[in-house]
């Protein structure tokens, strides 16, 4: 069952598994290299919906990482919202949207403060 419909994955444009955006944008400055290590595991292992069922004791030998370890950077990888996770499912999700540039957001507040009466 896929957990979150709304965010299947897609080979982007540029044509990688691995999105650009991943690097362009920083978010791969905002996880250390055991939540990448988790990341590029599910990745390659997820089906056409991002899917997989690895369970924590495969996932931990197989990556070299203790339980509380793989814990924490499946927690990160939650937290970046770049996967989704319902034990034993794994769903490797679609990036985000980019956030806004500070100025368009700005742009947008005083246009919508602007048309208050």
């Amino acid at each position: 069952r896929v957990l979150n419909p709304e965010r299947l994955r897609q080979v982007p444009k540029h044509f990688s598994w691995l999105d650009h955006r991943l690097v362009r944008e920083h978010t791969i400055e905002k996880a250390d290299v055991c939540a990448w290590a988790l990341y590029l595991f599910l990745v390659t292992v997820a089906d056409a919906h991002g899917l997989s069922y690895y369970a924590d004791a495969s996932l931990s030998r197989r990556l070299g990482l203790d339980p509380r370890r793989l814990a924490r950077a499946r927690s990160d990888l939650v937290g970046l919202d770049l996967i989704a996770y319902d034990p034993p499912l794994y769903q490797v999700l679609s990036l985000p949207d980019a956030p806004l540039p500070m100025a368009t957001r700005l742009a947008q507040l005083h246009a919508i403060l602007g048309r208050r009466p």
